[in-house]
């Protein structure tokens, strides 16, 4: 049966969507506007056409799975799912607002798992029973393994295309990486879409299947994916300004061949981590692709200072946002 928490909850979720969209611009467009191949808002447009593009190919929805499955089904309630959104919403909005890039992924994977332990803990249950452990350590792994993954491809790419156009003119071939940025960037768009929005169709189906609105095992109702990718790009349109600067010149100076070369490696990140399901983060997947090609210069070239401030984000994102959806959990439990 639909009830008015259930809409409350789905309405909300679409919301987290459509803020992820705005908070992880910039890891879509950063580079582009940097090397000024198109302007901000050119550059957002061209995102949220991609991002909403991918509804048409990640039709497996590998990712939504596993994100819905993170908390086991019986500590799974409305009032978990309400009170990890609205920690997630929180602490998206409070990093955004300081130019934090830190990830909306693990914002509401943490949020969930939170949520989830919390209500075990009320039911005089562990807090471990409540969540799927092998997910949750694969998601933490890849904390790591995704920006290093993407570091790696990134350094490759980016020396295969200096050797390959060491002979040419520079004024003809920085003609041509931009043209080709075009593409990486839509790539990394496509791949982002992809993976993020089915973060959000977890959450929902999660919630359908705890009200009884739909059966364990059901297919996903099709309206769920069309709501999440139109919400993810829709926010993307709205840009995120503050996190596109640090993103775009803080961490490096970006060239239009190495532009390339990080949206490339990041799209080839999310391509592989979305085809075995696994909800890893496109913020870090991108940085670590920026600091790849800033590498292959010299170590010099990256401002190692920012980026251990980023790694700080990345690492407290989880545990902060568990501790907030446990504490959301407490004052939703009195109030409803």
């Amino acid at each position: 049966m639909v009830t008015t928490l259930l809409i409350i909850v789905i309405i909300l979720a679409i919301c987290f969507d459509f803020i992820n969209g705005f908070h992880d611009a910039a890891n879509s467009i950063a580079t582009i506007v940097s090397t000024k191949v198109l302007s901000p808002f050119q550059a957002v447009l061209w995102a949220a056409l991609f991002n909403f593009a991918a509804y048409f190919w990640f039709t497996d929805h590998g990712v939504a799975g596993t994100v819905q499955k993170l908390v086991n089904p019986n500590y799974v309630t409305l009032e978990v799912i309400l009170s990890a959104l609205l920690a997630a919403i929180s602490w998206n909005l409070l990093t955004w607002w300081y130019g934090i890039p830190s990830s909306s992924s693990h914002t509401l994977i943490g949020g969930f798992a939170g949520a989830g332990m919390a209500h075990a803990i009320f039911m005089g249950d562990s807090a471990l029973i409540a969540v799927n452990l092998p997910s949750i350590l694969k998601v933490v792994a890849f904390i790591v393994l995704a920006p290093i993954i993407g570091m790696i491809i990134a350094i490759v790419i980016n020396l295969i295309i200096i050797n390959i156009s060491k002979n040419a003119r520079p004024s003809v071939a920085e003609k041509w990486f931009k043209r080709l940025q075009l593409v990486s960037s839509a790539a990394l768009s496509f791949t982002h879409g992809g993976n993020d929005a089915q973060k959000v169709m977890g959450i929902i189906f999660a919630a359908l299947i705890a009200n009884n609105v739909v059966a364990p095992g059901s297919p996903m109702p099709e309206w769920i994916p069309i709501a999440c990718f139109t919400a993810i790009a829709l926010g993307t349109m709205s840009g995120g300004w503050k996190i596109v600067k640090t993103m775009g010149t803080k961490i490096t100076k970006v060239t239009a061949l190495e532009g390339v070369s990080a949206e490339t490696a990041g799209a080839i990140t999310l391509g592989i981590t979305e085809h075995f399901g696994i909800p890893v983060s496109t913020t870090h997947t991108i940085t670590g692709s920026i600091i790849g090609v800033g590498l292959t210069k010299r170590v010099s070239a990256v401002r190692w200072g920012v980026t251990y401030s980023l790694v700080w984000a990345w690492i407290l994102t989880i545990p902060v946002s568990a501790v907030l959806a446990g504490i959301v959990y407490s004052i939703v439990r009195l109030i409803l």
